[in-house]
């Protein structure tokens, strides 16, 4: 069914045995926030997010960013155009040393004006969707990975693929809006500052895997 499709692009193989991610919100966690912005060379990284994706790499963890892209329902820009965005992503990523292992969007919003888009789907956050389909494809163990955004919509959909949380606090967020599914294993101000404390206290699988990477090496 139409409305049950969920869009998103992979790049490496699975592995056999399950590994945790970091699922990451794309704009205003991973990449500044430029609304609706499909020109790569607008593409500016957050500062900090590098050396935090470096330390989470290393440590085991599967990069995948899941994000929502009403514009394409609301014809701002077409889905083609995302090609580009991940494109100018992998590009910053690569003189980095990383590469996303996914790359999920929802280009789907039930008010849009493109009929085919114009739907309710499973796949929009705070929807799992786009999360249980990568956990699916890569094999990823859900109890140990983590999403990381700046809206408490992708803390939700976290929670509801059971991942735990971190909400990058922009103080953009209506606190008494929250559901249980809404509240944050941890709010962190920004992912510069914080990055080593990610690794280091709030993922122990890091931990492990630093510890013997004899045992948790690929």
């Amino acid at each position: 069914m139409e409305n049950q499709k969920i869009w998103h692009r992979t790049n490496k193989l699975n592995s056999q045995s399950q590994i945790p991610a970091i699922f990451l919100d794309k704009d205003g966690t991973l990449i500044e926030n430029v609304p609706n912005n499909v020109d790569p060379q607008l593409i500016e990284m957050k500062i900090g997010a590098l050396e935090g994706l470096q330390i989470l790499s290393k440590a085991g963890y599967k990069l995948i960013v899941i994000t929502n892209q009403s514009g394409v329902a609301r014809d701002y820009f077409p889905e083609s155009a995302l090609m580009g965005v991940e494109a100018r992503l992998n590009e910053i990523l690569e003189k980095a040393d990383l590469s996303l292992d996914g790359f999920y969007y929802c280009p789907h919003h039930p008010n849009g004006v493109i009929f085919e888009y114009a739907i309710a789907c499973d796949c929009r956050k705070p929807k799992p969707g786009l999360i249980l389909r990568a956990a699916s494809e890569q094999n990823i163990d859900l109890a140990n990975s983590w999403f990381i955004g700046d809206n408490l919509s992708d803390v939700e959909a976290g929670h509801s693929a059971g991942c735990k949380t971190i909400l990058i606090d922009q103080g953009n967020q209506s606190q008494p809006q929250m559901s249980r599914l809404g509240i944050a294993d941890y709010i962190l101000a920004n992912l510069s500052n914080e990055r080593y404390m990610i690794v280091n206290d709030l993922l122990p699988w890091a931990k492990l895997q630093a510890k013997f990477p004899d045992m948790y090496s690929k």
